[in-house]
């Protein structure tokens, strides 16, 4: 049932503003690595492994969130989530290693809700020709984030604010939103239901998952998405500052210049998408951005381009990886596009969950277990990376084009029915 044109507003963009919190929360490590491995009393290696606890969170709940929107719809479940990132972000600022470890799990398993939520409503509350551009908008929102827990955080943290108070801070600021989120989204009918709740769950799930197009939709989104989660959010600055001598202050300002590419990339992707009436051209064509942008960050000179300009190329290309998010929404049934974007969101930061700990490993064996590692090492450890963007490549030409120029013309002028 489509809500009204102002209630979808302000739904989707309320959601929106909790998905730019998350990701703010998301990228926060990055830029505060050596204050959590001294509080922590873990190595750098360390550190990365419990911020990559968040997709450990992340990645399963994709599932829950999905199937429960299609069940409840978003108010009952979303103000759950957000409530969720803020207890995590007040056990992170414990310094007790267990209880961060917790804390972070729950910051992913609550902050999927967001993007999964937002999606759910851009694709049941608006008309289906807008579905790209409001995904990609979606996505913009938590760029922003991203970007914010590197630019904005990074020269906060050192200005000298402790670590534990900006994770305090937020901490109350996640259940703050999430009571907000209570009040503020409307009521909504969910989805059709099939018998009681766990069959139809189970049956939503089976069907999007027996489609092949759904495996490869959510293979191209990670693969295209994990430069940015494992190699930016994570490795970015320290690269920048060990690998290519730049201070910290501009390692910051270099690094976050990635999700203000996914910022621009984003939408103008989406927009782009709905205007041709295509899905695969676009997707490709920001792959291919992304691997050249990617391919000269790792081996090339990088005084012979303008500062940031590679930053904003890496993540304006990445931006593709939103697309797949519309392609398996019209790849299902209409009443299963929660259950189809919790299930591209569990395959694609599957790859995080999986990957950032191996990046991790063959980082340091290949530095032989050393503090500092040289610009050879991350070469070696994030040269596959470019394999994996040159796979998304070839994936989508197997995929299935899901545009309205695709279509016949008598069913593409068919509005889609959520």
């Amino acid at each position: 049932m489509r809500l009204a044109t102002g209630t979808a507003v302000v739904a989707w963009l309320m959601t929106a503003v909790y998905y730019f919190y998350q990701y703010t929360l998301r990228s926060a490590p990055a830029v505060m690595m050596p204050e959590l491995a001294q509080a922590f009393g873990i190595t750098s290696m360390g550190v990365a492994s419990l911020a990559g606890l968040f997709y450990y969170g992340y990645s399963p709940f994709s599932l829950v969130a999905g199937v429960a929107l299609d069940r409840f719809g978003a108010r009952r479940v979303v103000p759950l989530g957000a409530a969720a990132v803020g207890i995590g972000a007040l056990l992170f600022a414990t310094g007790d290693r267990e209880l961060a470890s917790v804390g972070r799990l729950l910051q992913g398993a609550g902050g999927v809700f967001a993007l999964v939520g937002a999606v759910y409503i851009a694709t049941t509350g608006f008309p289906a020709s807008h579905a790209a551009t409001l995904i990609g908008a979606t996505q913009m929102f938590g760029m922003a984030g991203g970007s914010a827990g590197q630019f904005v955080v990074g020269p906060v943290i050192g200005a000298g604010v402790p670590w534990q108070q900006f994770w305090i801070v937020m901490g109350i600021g996640g259940l703050a939103i999430g009571a907000l989120l209570l009040l503020l989204l409307p009521p909504q009918q969910p989805g059709r239901r099939y018998g009681d709740w766990f069959r139809g769950a189970l049956r939503a799930l089976g069907v999007v998952f027996r489609n092949p197009q759904s495996i490869l939709c959510g293979m191209i989104a990670g693969l295209i998405f994990i430069p940015t989660t494992i190699f930016d959010m994570i490795w970015g600055v320290r690269y920048l500052q060990e690998a290519r001598g730049f201070d910290y202050g501009t390692a910051v300002l270099r690094s976050a210049l990635v999700p203000v590419g996914w910022m621009i990339g984003c939408p103008l992707l989406g927009w782009l998408s709905d205007r041709i009436g295509r899905r695969k051209p676009v997707i490709v064509g920001g792959a291919a951005l992304l691997f050249a942008s990617l391919a000269w960050i790792l081996f090339g000179p990088a005084s012979l381009l303008p500062p940031y300009v590679l930053g904003l190329t890496a993540g304006l290309g990445s931006g593709a990886a939103m697309l797949p998010y519309t392609v398996i929404k019209e790849a299902n049934p209409p009443e299963m596009s929660g259950t189809a974007t919790g299930v591209v969101n569990f395959l694609n930061f599957t790859f995080s969950a999986l990957l950032g700990p191996v990046f991790g490993w063959i980082l340091h064996a290949v530095s032989g277990g050393g503090s500092s590692m040289t610009l050879e090492h991350y070469q070696t450890a994030f040269e596959p990376l470019l394999y994996g963007v040159a796979l998304a490549i070839v994936l989508t030409l197997l995929l299935k084009e899901t545009g309205r120029a695709a279509k016949p013309p008598a069913l593409a002028s068919i509005p889609a029915t959520p």
